[in-house]
């Protein structure tokens, strides 16, 4: 169950690529535990709502509110150490390192964050046995499907206990069957574990395993409940 303190704010957030406003005053707040669909047409500002709320991409003005701590003036370093222990990412193509196992890369997260080897893999073959996608661990993310990969994507966004997921278009490349099972698989997870998802797509098929659904229109929000 969601809390109903917010954990994460933005506030009147702007921000230009060149003479293209991509956020134009836009605001949200995500709770503990809640699910909230950011919708949009491509090109609206929701994958910069999202990068911008991530510590990824500094807004232009505005402010963000990350469990009381301010990310805008937040340096480099701590929006890092945030991503690394705080946060979690899903996106559209997984984003696995292809070089590693699938067991490697769920423990990545883990092992950047000064985890022994047998410590990280230990939890991250636990995390993977509850996607259903250990028997995957020894091989390499070319070497499975694309349903199989976001799995363990999934997996690996989770392991580290974040407290926020960020999942960017996660079932964009997957066939209607797959993509409702990682949506499924993702939410369930992230409830069991309290962790709120902020989740970018289109589709209204995927939002519907939101709580709530934000709509991002010409870089401006509007909250779908209270326009309701």
């Amino acid at each position: 169950m969601a809390s109903s303190r917010p954990l994460l704010v933005g506030r009147k957030l702007s921000k230009s690529f060149g003479q293209t406003r991509a956020l134009d005053g836009a605001a949200l707040a995500v709770a503990p535990g809640e699910v909230l669909a950011i919708m949009g047409s491509s090109g609206s500002g929701k994958s910069t709502l999202l990068h911008c709320l991530a510590g990824i991409v500094r807004p232009d003005s505005g402010t963000i509110e990350y469990a009381g701590r301010d990310l805008v003036g937040m340096d480099d370093k701590g929006r890092s150490a945030l991503r690394r222990t705080e946060f979690g990412f899903v996106f559209q193509f997984g984003q696995l390192v292809p070089e590693l196992s699938c067991l490697e890369n769920v423990a990545l997260p883990l092992r950047l964050t000064g985890a022994n080897r047998k410590s990280a893999e230990a939890k991250a073959m636990d995390w993977m046995a509850r996607l259903e996608v250990d028997p995957l661990a020894k091989r390499r993310p070319g070497d499975v499907s694309g349903g199989q990969a976001q799995r363990v994507a999934v997996a690996r966004a989770l392991v580290t206990g974040p407290k926020v997921v960020f999942a960017d278009e996660p079932t964009g490349a997957l066939d209607t069957l797959n993509g409702e099972k990682v949506m499924r698989m993702l939410t369930e997870a992230a409830r069991e574990t309290n962790a709120a998802v902020v989740l970018v797509t289109h589709e209204a098929r995927v939002a519907a395993y939101s709580d709530r659904e934000i709509v991002v229109r010409d870089g401006r929000t509007v909250d779908r409940e209270l326009v309701a």
